[in-house]
């Protein structure tokens, strides 16, 4: 059994669920149905027990049912080693959602001390060749499961750059004005840096520390020019001596928020890229296992995993495999597909559900075929 589990879920007015209740243990749990029965926005609803925008990274308008527009709630029953935590989250007309944990108000990195959520959606698989920004958002995904600090440091540093390229698109080349914010951006996106490089080592040992059936990826930070500074120091001096060249530009082109994920299927060596569609989708999940076995090994517990309509650019093969890791490593899975058969070579390991077409989830208990 997993130590880390969503033993209960209850939705209201979230999505296309007007009301809804899951009962589960800690096994896997298979959720299957026709494309737009709000399977995904389960998925959806158990992301958001985790910090930041959830797998969708939508707004907390953007989540209400619709016509009603009166707000949505979900209530969930976490168990996280031998203690249960009630988690509510909610969000009245739109407005920005709020957290209460065990009765008590709490922070959205409060959600990082208990648990740790970590996902693949069908839109991540055009990771390897779309734009950079999406790389650097799964990269700090996976980051944040390991230091729930580079939240602050992003955020912090984000800031620190708006109010930078503000001065930069006015023209304004007084020193003096640039001086706190280049500090700002040096100590945060040093941070970045190198929590990101943290991680990336934790995966390589992850990845070389266990057989398994999909293709290991070695992975490695570029910059789109030149190379990230070496030190907080070097970062604050790059800065400063990029204002001529930033202001000509009129945005800041040092820093974290320049660096591009490069990966390379490493029993090939081809560049992820250029591999195949089925070879892209092995490597993402390569990596999400990684991910939850690094996990696994410096917090004592799996984490959750969210795993979208997971059979797709998967062969029978490697989608046995698959199954056969999360349980090998006592992750609670919720997934998505079409039809119960995709779930066949989980048997009894797992639990099911199926969503009707209605979209409304009413008293539905998950329960093992």
């Amino acid at each position: 059994m997993a130590d880390l589990a969503l033993k209960q879920l209850t939705l209201s007015h979230f999505r296309s669920h007007k009301t809804g209740r899951i009962e589960c243990d800690a096994r896997p749990v298979a959720i299957f149905g026709q494309n737009g029965s709000g399977k995904t926005n389960i998925l959806e609803a158990v992301s958001l027990f985790s910090p930041g925008r959830g797998l969708r990274r939508a707004s907390a308008e953007e989540m209400m049912r619709r016509p009603e527009t009166l707000g949505w709630k979900i209530t969930g029953l976490l168990q996280c080693g031998p203690q249960l935590h009630e988690v509510e989250i909610w969000s009245e007309n739109g407005s920005a959602r709020q957290l209460r944990i065990d009765g008590k108000s709490a922070a959205q990195l409060e959600l990082a001390r208990l648990s740790r959520v970590l996902w693949l959606i069908p839109s991540m698989d055009r990771l390897w060749i779309e734009g950079a920004e999406g790389r650097r958002r799964f990269l700090d995904r996976m980051t944040l499961s390991f230091f729930p600090e580079h939240a602050d440091a992003t955020l912090a540093y984000e800031k620190a750059m708006r109010e930078r390229n503000r001065l930069l698109k006015d023209q304004v080349r007084d020193a003096h004005w640039y001086g706190a914010l280049e500090a700002q951006m040096a100590q945060n996106g040093w941070k970045i840096h190198t929590h990101r490089c943290a991680t990336l080592d934790f995966l390589a040992q992850a990845q070389a520390q266990t057989e398994t059936a999909f293709p290991t990826a070695t992975l490695d930070l570029m910059q789109s020019e030149g190379e990230m500074p070496e030190t907080e120091t070097d970062l604050r001096d790059a800065l400063a001596e990029s204002r001529f060249r930033d202001l000509s530009a009129g945005r800041s082109l040092v820093g974290p928020h320049r660096t591009d994920l490069f990966g390379v299927f490493e029993a090939k060596g081809v560049p992820a890229r250029d591999c195949s569609t089925g070879e892209q989708k092995a490597l993402l999940v390569s990596l999400i296992l990684a991910n939850a076995r690094a996990l696994s090994d410096r917090i004592g517990m799996p984490p959750i995993l969210l795993l979208d309509e997971i059979a797709a650019h998967l062969d029978a093969g490697r989608l046995a495999a698959l199954y056969d890791e999360i349980i090998g490593f006592g992750a609670q899975a919720w997934m998505t597909g079409t039809g119960p058969e995709l779930f066949d070579a989980l048997g009894n390991r797992a639990q099911y559900l199926e969503i009707q077409e209605s979209g409304g989830v009413s008293d539905i208990i998950a329960k093992a075929t």
